[in-house]
């Protein structure tokens, strides 16, 4: 008889695509979910869950951290689905009954300072006693008419942009669990650290892409945010697109200063956490993006599909301009139940 199929051998993507099986057609396939009463009010809507020990502990972050880290990993989702307005968040709070209320109102007063920055309000959400510790966020956003970012939309010929380093979050996780010894550089610890405790959700690239968006040609964006790895969010959309993805080896958007880290070209692209856009367009408007949004950069292409082809749901392989594969590990991100 064979064994019962579990989490594990499923892994977070083939989770994902059995349980959109459950939904409308296309309903899995982004980082929110699109509902569209009207064509001029479309409601974007994403939930995210952090739980102890996996996403966040007391030795890597206070609880006001945590409150922004929370708000902005939802606030991220709804930039990766092209939402111009943050409408506002849900929390349900789940810990056990001996939590100090100090944590409680750190992570609130985190969510707070996180929705004065970028919009929104505090809508409501649920509480309830537990063994451990979670929060589970669903952020609302308003999208623009005609204007999404969806995963599948790219094609042939377009280039990958990033819109910022990638592999900060990782050092600065790695710094505070001990993995490495203090920097030399006090501004790229500091600068680490911030990555990860404070991260930035990049609504600021929707202005950018609208704004270098070519005369005539219409709005075809595919793309993401790169919570999960720059390697992973790559290969999603050239899977979902069934496109190949080609990197440059000597354009992996590296702060400047981690390029002398032994580990900095795995953690730019699976270290994870970074929560920039990852986006591919025609190469004349990637070209104008670059130029417009700083810290952006071109970082390779979609080709057709090899022989190999994109396989698996919202994965492809990855490889090199020189032809090389990319290391599987080194570009694998983070993925639940494996």
């Amino acid at each position: 008889m064979a064994e019962p199929l579990r989490l594990a051998d499923l892994g977070e993507w083939g989770l994902i695509e059995r349980l959109g099986a459950y939904a409308p057609p296309g309903q899995f396939d982004d980082d929110g979910a699109l509902i569209s009463p009207d064509a001029d009010r479309s409601l974007v809507v994403t939930t995210d869950l952090l739980v102890e020990g996996i996403h966040f502990s007391d030795a890597t972050m206070g609880p006001e951290d945590l409150g922004w880290r929370a708000a902005a990993a939802n606030l991220s989702d709804l930039a990766a689905m092209g939402c111009h307005q943050v409408v506002g968040l849900t929390v349900g709070l789940a810990a056990p009954d001996e939590t100090p209320w100090a944590w409680v109102e750190g992570v609130y007063g985190g969510l707070s300072q996180a929705l004065a920055s970028y919009g929104g309000d505090l809508l409501g959400g649920d509480c309830s006693g537990g063994q451990q510790r979670l929060l589970a966020i669903t952020a609302l956003g308003r999208l623009d008419p005609g204007r999404p970012i969806r995963r599948r939309d790219g094609r042939p010929g377009d280039l990958l942009v990033s819109s910022g380093a990638h592999g900060l979050s990782r050092l600065g996780l790695a710094l505070l669990q001990g993995e490495l010894e203090p920097l030399a550089s006090l501004e790229l610890q500091e600068r680490a650290i911030a990555a990860h405790r404070r991260p930035r959700p990049r609504l600021d690239g929707l202005a950018a892409l609208v704004a270098s968006q070519p005369p005539g040609e219409p709005w075809r964006v595919a793309g993401m945010d790169s919570s999960d790895g720059l390697g992973q969010a790559v290969a999603a959309i050239a899977g979902r697109s069934h496109c190949q993805a080609v990197l440059e080896r000597s354009r992996l958007p590296l702060a400047d200063a981690m390029a002398d880290l032994p580990q900095a070209e795995q953690w730019c692209l699976g270290g994870g956490e970074d929560f920039e856009l990852v986006l591919a367009l025609d190469p004349v408007w990637a070209e104008a993006l670059v130029e417009q949004l700083e810290g952006a950069q071109v970082i390779g292409r979609l080709d057709p599909p090899q022989p190999s082809g994109p396989r698996g749901w919202g994965t492809a392989p990855l490889r090199w301009a020189d032809g090389t594969a990319l290391a599987p590990a080194d570009a694998a991100g983070f993925s639940h139940f494996h």
